[in-house]
């Protein structure tokens, strides 16, 4: 299971970006084509966050649905795999969204 290393490597870049601040919330983007779980990430991130900043943050994963443009008739589709058909029939697509993995914000809290 890679999510685990995965899940690691965004608590520490978290971490290191709070600076020393309690973290309260991290929001991810998954994307649907970036073979990654989801629930996979959810469950390891309580577990790689014990004894950090991020303990007892909360994680919210926003799912990233897969995108791609035709060469052929130059259609935006929406893909579940990354080996997709348009509706033209054609298989040349360029893969456009959904292959994504970023943190895309952090809460902290303020120290007073």
């Amino acid at each position: 299971m890679h999510e685990v290393g995965i899940t690691q490597t965004i608590v520490d870049i978290v971490a290191a970006n709070a600076k020393g601040a309690k973290v309260q919330r991290v929001s991810l983007e998954i994307g649907k084509l970036a073979a990654i779980m989801p629930d996979a990430v959810n469950f390891c991130f309580d577990v790689c966050s014990r004894g950090t900043v991020l303990e007892g943050a909360t994680l919210e994963i926003i799912e990233i649905p897969g995108l791609a443009r035709c060469h052929q008739c130059g259609a935006e589709v929406v893909i579940e795999e990354t080996y997709s058909i348009c509706q033209c029939g054609s298989v040349e697509l360029d893969i456009i969204a959904g292959e994504e993995l970023k943190i895309k914000e952090i809460e902290v809290e303020l120290c007073a």
